[in-house]
């Protein structure tokens, strides 16, 4: 049997996988469909390769490995933030200049009325069926961005506050702060 690396004409997609792989682990049906909305971001927005992206993905399995390998956006750069709302869904948007406060982004979900047309990949989404990945990533491959709705929003960009280093007044250890916080997170919670 084909495997699905095999099946795959496109250079860009294989080098993108090529790369991803090694990151994620191995090749997930989750991880091919963030690769995939990816690119619809990429492509709607007109992101050009230098650019930076901003995503909010809706979970945390899978989904967000290609952003960071890929899009270069990840929670140490504050490209990437995890909302864990348990949905196939992001939210991606262009760096805006400094003083703007909002962004024209796209969200992009995977559709399951979509999906209906390609029966192990809407089994496997609505976890109807145990299926493994190599009998989803076909029907991925297949359908490309015929099961994804996007759809353009407005993102609010957050004003960065003034970088300070504080020492906590409850525990003594140094903390950055960013208001007029007196405590740590961890003496807040």
């Amino acid at each position: 049997m084909e495997t699905i690396i095999e099946q795959i004409k496109d250079p860009e997609l294989l080098s993108q996988i090529e790369r991803l792989v090694p990151f994620h682990g191995y090749l997930t049906s989750g991880a091919f469909i963030g690769l995939q909305m990816l690119n619809i971001a990429r492509k709607v927005l007109d992101v050009r390769d230098e650019e930076r992206i901003y995503v909010t993905c809706e979970t945390r399995n899978c989904v967000p490995d290609p952003f960071q390998i890929l899009g270069g956006a990840t929670s140490g750069n504050n490209g990437l933030k995890i909302k864990d709302l348990g949905k196939m869904a992001v939210t991606v948007n262009k760096r805006v200049p400094d003083g703007v406060d909002a962004a024209k982004g796209v969200r992009i979900i995977l559709d399951p009325e979509k999906t209906e047309a390609y029966p192990k990949l809407h089994a496997w989404y609505l976890n109807t069926h145990k299926l493994p990945h190599t009998e989803v990533l076909p029907d991925l491959l297949a359908a490309g961005e015929k099961v994804y709705t996007w759809n353009f929003v407005d993102v609010k960009v957050p004003v960065k506050g003034k970088k300070r280093i504080q020492r906590c007044e409850n525990c003594g250890e140094m903390f950055i702060r960013y208001n007029d916080e007196l405590l740590c997170g961890e003496c807040t919670e």
